[in-house]
């Protein structure tokens, strides 16, 4: 989950270097196209960049989605058609990108990651998702990995519910990023259920197993936190960038977003604080549980310490002495049943004391 950033090819190399450093899973890539208004779309994938050309100069508001950044010929070919700087092209490939947001002008660049639940691995997926935002398209990258979180988009556009089709581009943006926070909500509730289940194993019986786990929980929320919390640059960039891309209207949603940003950043330091107190539970527990042990073996070994004294002395085996001095217990026929009931006295009066002071 927790990466570590890898750009050694990329080490002196000059500005506007186009080097992938991920890894494809096929040679392929996949380009869908949606393009659509109030009254029409139309859904088509794209198997040459040429034809995504068509709709470059329509009034209809267009969504090319790429999936898979690893040929650098097709990225080149599809920016040039929308006159796309080359150092956002570099940033593009370059799948370690801290979400940002840049204003071009004539477009509006824009890095998030969106983030799945991996059931195989019980994991958290990362992916990057780049967006070019235009005045009447909108192009996003992604990396060519199983699924998104756009499904419920693509519906929309489809079957036109929502305000969707009747607004821009600049909505489009929102409703991608939208879906992106939505789906951290899923991971945050996911995560929030396994916290609850941690505390209870921690109240019953802790053990390494279960710090493995805590740990393994600290580290998805220092990714998560690392994740999210340069969004709230990013939307708020959004909401103040002073360009004809972005309408009034539009801003209004965006600030909606930041909402959500802030409370996912909210809950996610939350978990934070409440991880590191199970940690603080977790070795107050093992205190605890030793300190019972030895509480216990404390009072065993107290109890019989005046019996191991009493045994001591009668097995001294003193009969007989020259003045006469003897045990009388040894040769008489109840002795060892009299030693025996002392003991069993001391003893038994020893746990009614220390039950009377509820020292156990």
């Amino acid at each position: 989950m927790t990466k570590l950033i890898k750009r050694s090819k990329l080490t002196g190399a000059p500005p506007e270097t186009l080097l992938y450093e991920g890894k494809a899973r096929s040679p392929h890539i996949k380009i869908t196209v949606f393009d659509y208004n109030e009254n029409d779309f139309i859904e088509k994938e794209a198997r040459e960049v040429e034809e995504c050309i068509p709709f470059r100069d329509k009034d209809t508001v267009t969504w090319i989605n790429v999936d898979g950044v690893h040929r650098v010929d097709v990225l080149e070919k599809l920016t040039a058609c929308y006159n796309i700087h080359h150092l956002v092209l570099e940033d593009i490939l370059n799948i370690n990108q801290r979400p940002k947001v840049e204003d071009f002008k004539e477009y509006v660049y824009i890095v998030a990651k969106m983030l799945t639940l991996d059931e195989a691995k019980d994991d958290i997926a990362e992916e990057q998702v780049s967006m070019i935002l235009g005045k009447n398209f909108l192009i996003s990258f992604q990396e060519e990995k199983q699924g998104d979180v756009f499904e419920g988009i693509r519906q929309r556009i489809r079957q036109g519910k929502g305000r969707i089709r009747r607004m821009g581009a600049d909505y489009l943006a929102y409703a991608l990023l939208d879906a992106m926070v939505d789906s951290y909500f899923i991971i945050l509730e996911k995560t929030g259920e396994k916290i609850e289940a941690l505390e209870e194993k921690l109240v019953v019986r802790p053990d390494p197993r279960v710090l493995q786990e805590i740990n393994k929980l600290k580290r998805s929320l220092i990714f998560l936190r690392k994740t999210v919390w340069p969004l709230r640059e990013v939307v708020n960039g959004l909401t103040q960038i002073e360009s004809n891309l972005l309408n009034d209207n539009a801003a209004v949603y965006y600030r909606d977003i930041y909402d959500h940003v802030i409370q996912v950043v909210d809950t996610i330091e939350a978990f934070r604080d409440t991880v590191s107190g199970m940690l603080d539970i977790y070795l107050s527990s093992l205190s605890y549980r030793l300190n019972e042990v030895m509480k216990v073996l404390t009072v065993i070994a107290t109890i019989f310490m005046p019996l191991t004294f009493l045994a001591g002395i009668y097995g001294m085996n003193f009969n007989t002495h020259a003045s006469g001095f003897n045990m009388p217990e040894l040769n008489w026929r109840f002795g060892y049943f009299f030693a025996l009931g002392i003991m069993s006295t001391v003893a038994c009066g020893m746990v009614v004391y220390f039950k009377k002071r509820r020292w156990f």
